[in-house]
């Protein structure tokens, strides 16, 4: 088993379960709680972030490993994913400096689609190390800067 991307995918996770804990927290109205909450939250996904290039950078990504006739839907499910978590950590960060901005109109307006959205992506995140680590074989590794430059 794949040791970096099974913590990288366990920080979006529990940054998503604290996402979920947040929410609940908000219509507790504890805002302080939430606001603990929700940026701890951005914290586990930063850091899910941090080693996500730092493996792409350094080490690579795992292409596919599975089965050709496969390999099509996974790759446009892997697009889907990839378009969903950058306007999640767009949406992410808006979110964020709305509320500690204290403009609480339009991070009350943001703050659930966001949520939809991260939830949408840290499962979609899920689903890609499933079928790149444990479903299937993972396929060849390459490190970004050995396929830029050559070495």
């Amino acid at each position: 088993m794949a040791v970096l991307p099974t913590i990288s995918t366990s920080c979006i996770v529990i940054s998503a379960l604290l996402v979920a804990y947040g929410w609940y927290l908000i219509s507790r109205r504890r805002i302080e709680a939430h606001k603990k909450v929700m940026l701890t939250a951005a914290v586990f996904a930063l850091l899910f972030f941090t080693i996500y290039m730092s493996r792409t950078l350094f080490i690579g990504n795992t292409s596919f490993g599975g089965p050709e006739n496969v390999k099509v839907y996974y790759t446009l499910f892997l697009i889907f994913h990839i378009i969903l978590a950058t306007v999640g950590a767009v949406f992410g960060l808006v979110t964020i400096w709305t509320g500690l901005k204290d403009k609480r109109v339009r991070h009350r307006r943001l703050g659930p689609i966001t949520s939809i959205i991260w939830f949408g992506s840290a499962s979609t995140g899920v689903v890609v190390y499933w079928l790149l680590y444990v479903l299937y074989p993972g396929g060849q590794t390459t490190s970004l800067i050995k396929a830029v430059l050559g070495f």
